[in-house]
C-alpha cells in the first residue's frame, strides 16, 4: 500500500537496455507472463475518475489491485493498494466470477511478458520493468513507492533520474489499458482523456 511512481517508455528493443542493467550488475531474468483482466464498477465510471481495478495473475500468482486518480507531478503517480490472493487459474476464475455477481463487468484483458528488475538507487528501492505487451509493442517502466503522498516529489526525481540515466528517452504517457483500447476502435486518442 502506498504510492506507486511510474514512467514507462517506448524502446525499440530490450538489448541495450539489458546491457545497461548488467552494467549495474543485475542479473538478467527470463520473463513472466502477466494478464490483466480490468474491470468496470457498477455505478462508478473509471473512466471518468481515472481509477482502475484490475485482477493480475502473475504466472501462477494472483493479485488484486486498485489504483486510485493521479496526481500532479511529471511520473505517473497514484495511490495503489494490490491484495495477493490464492494461486492459480482456478482462484483466478472464483475471484472474477465472485466480482461478475457483484455487478463488475470485464473491460479488457492486457497481456504482457515482462522481465522485472529491482535495484537501490539514490536511497530507494526501484523496479525497471521490461515488457513485451501484446499487440501494442516493446516498453520500459522504470518504477518506484511512496509511502505516504509527502515523499511522491521525491520519487518521481528519482525515477527521472534512474530513467536518464538508463538512457530512456521517449515517455509513453498511456496505459496498456488505453493503448489497447484505442487499437480496438473502442476509444479516441485524446491526450486529454484517461490515461
Amino acid at each position: 500500500m502506498g504510492f506507486e511512481i511510474e514512467i514507462k517508455f517506448r524502446v525499440a528493443d530490450h538489448d541495450d537496455l539489458e546491457r545497461r542493467l548488467v552494467d549495474r550488475g543485475i542479473e538478467l531474468r527470463p520473463p513472466v507472463r502477466h494478464e490483466d483482466a480490468y474491470l468496470a464498477h457498477p455505478s462508478r465510471d473509471f473512466a471518468a475518475s481515472g481509477e482502475a481495478f484490475r485482477i493480475r495473475s502473475e504466472g501462477a500468482l494472483n493479485r488484486i489491485t486498485y489504483k486510485g486518480a493521479k496526481l500532479g507531478g511529471p511520473a505517473k503517480t497514484r495511490e495503489e493498494i494490490e491484495v495477493a490472493f490464492a494461486e492459480g487459474a482456478d482462484a483466478r476464475r472464483q475471484l472474477a466470477r465472485a466480482f461478475d455477481l457483484l455487478g463488475f463487468r470485464p473491460v479488457a484483458v492486457v497481456r504482457k511478458m515482462r522481465s522485472e528488475y529491482h535495484l537501490d538507487f539514490e536511497g530507494r528501492r526501484m523496479a525497471v520493468a521490461l515488457d513485451e505487451a501484446e499487440g501494442l509493442g516493446t516498453f520500459a517502466e522504470v518504477e518506484t513507492l511512496a509511502e505516504v503522498e509527502e515523499d511522491t516529489l521525491g520519487a518521481q526525481i528519482a525515477v527521472l533520474a534512474l530513467a536518464r540515466e538508463l538512457g530512456l528517452v521517449e515517455v509513453e504517457p498511456r496505459s496498456y489499458l488505453r493503448m489497447l483500447l484505442e487499437s480496438e476502435g473502442r476509444i479516441d486518442r485524446n491526450p486529454a482523456g484517461q490515461t
